[in-house]
């Protein structure tokens, strides 16, 4: 979805609505989430967020990516607390800020790897519970609508070809000019050795996406009741607006006449 300002934001909050977005990587879903939750004056909850912080201090402790139970034990000593920013969310992980150390690759890659556990899912999926649980929330993420938010009135499933999806991405990485280091031991950023091929992030897209369809808990897949948004051909308005469209409709479907 390439550059455009959101559309006019409605004034009115929604109460106590849960506007669930699930999709694979790089197809968007952070992004609309913002537009949305700021058109709506919802709060927009990034669950990738969360997962990329519990990676973080696993590779800071040096833990094998595959080793499901020390993974759980640390997870059974963490704290993620996320805070509204004007941008973004700022992440708080054990009560440090480490919003800007999560776009790491090798973060991203690493919450991929982490997400497959079960007992780190099903403490995953108790904290975004906590988090939502008065509602008036946009929550975007891999299983959102069905196995955290499965009573969500409003359910999207955001979509792109992986092609699509990679591009997207590469220039994501490319306008954040640099990726953080893992270690915040100076509170600057890292230089990457080299920067990202396209076909190297597609892929790891496409590992990515392995993992996320095929693990044994709680799948990516669409919920029945979500709303398929395909956005391979679109513009980020068009996204927009397609998704904000889609918000209202099933908003009025739910107004007591």
């Amino acid at each position: 979805m390439s550059g455009a300002a959101s559309p006019i934001r409605s004034t009115e909050p929604v109460r106590n609505t849960i506007v669930a977005i699930d999709g694979p990587a790089g197809a968007g879903k952070s992004t609309l989430a913002r537009h949305l939750a700021r058109h709506f004056g919802l709060l927009n909850l990034e669950t990738g967020a969360m997962y990329r912080a519990f990676a973080l201090k696993a590779l800071r402790a040096a833990i094998p990516l595959d080793d499901g139970r020390a993974l759980e034990r640390l997870s059974a000593e963490t704290t993620i607390r996320l805070e509204p920013g004007e941008e973004e969310n700022r992440v708080l992980l054990d009560g440090e800020d480490v919003t800007g150390f999560l776009r790491n690759p090798a973060v991203t890659d690493a919450a991929s790897r982490v997400s497959i556990f079960p007992g780190v899912r099903a403490w995953m999926v108790g904290l975004q519970q906590k988090l939502g649980a008065r509602g008036g929330i946009v929550m975007e993420g891999r299983d959102i609508g069905t196995v955290v938010f499965p009573q969500a009135p409003v359910k999207i499933f955001l979509d792109a070809a992986p092609e699509v999806r990679s591009q997207r991405r590469f220039e994501q990485l490319g306008q954040s000019g640099r990726a953080h280091a893992i270690e915040p031991q100076t509170g600057a950023p890292g230089d990457r050795s080299s920067p990202l091929e396209r076909e190297e992030i597609l892929r790891e897209l496409h590992a990515r996406d392995e993992r996320d369809r095929n693990r044994a808990d709680s799948p990516l897949r669409p919920a029945p009741d979500a709303v398929l948004l395909d956005s391979t051909g679109m513009t980020l308005e068009e996204a927009v607006r397609a998704a904000i469209a889609i918000v209202a409709a099933k908003l009025a479907s739910l107004q007591p006449f």
